[in-house]
């Protein structure tokens, strides 16, 4: 995690391997956008919850895109990008009950992707964290 900063050494923006937190949030976004879909096509899946990674990942590259290009309602498109984050980690949470029931893998494309969206759902959730609190540090100085 970086800081970039301008001319006079201050910071100005919270960066996540030298991206701004739209540019990880549309990169991301993009990312479940093609598991889904390479997930549901490799495994033959006929089922639409396969489509889950894809359909979240939709409103989360939707909204990264107008917070990029909307810099007075930034605040709000990155919040509603953050709450997505956390609904894919939340709903990558099924994973445990697979691990509970013992069925862990019987179905490995769904655990798969339970798996995926609980990882990085935690890392994207706690970077979007870290970069509204980088935000506020920052105003208030």
């Amino acid at each position: 995690m970086e800081q970039m900063e301008n001319q006079d050494n201050s910071i100005k923006e919270f960066t996540f391997l030298g991206k701004s937190m739209e540019s990880v949030s549309i990169i991301y976004g993009i990312f479940l956008i093609i598991w889904g879909v390479a997930v549901s096509f490799i495994s033959g899946s006929n089922s639409i919850t396969s489509f889950i990674p894809s359909m979240f990942g939709l409103p989360i590259l939707l909204f990264s895109i107008l917070s990029a290009k909307s810099s007075n309602k930034k605040k709000l498109f990155m919040h509603i990008v953050v709450t997505f984050g956390l609904i894919v980690f939340i709903g990558g949470l099924d994973f445990s009950r697979g691990i509970m029931k013992g069925t862990l893998f019987d179905n490995m494309w769904a655990d798969t992707s339970k798996l995926m969206m609980l990882t990085t759902g935690l890392i994207f959730t706690l970077l979007c964290v870290k970069s509204f609190i980088f935000a506020r540090k920052n105003r208030a100085q």
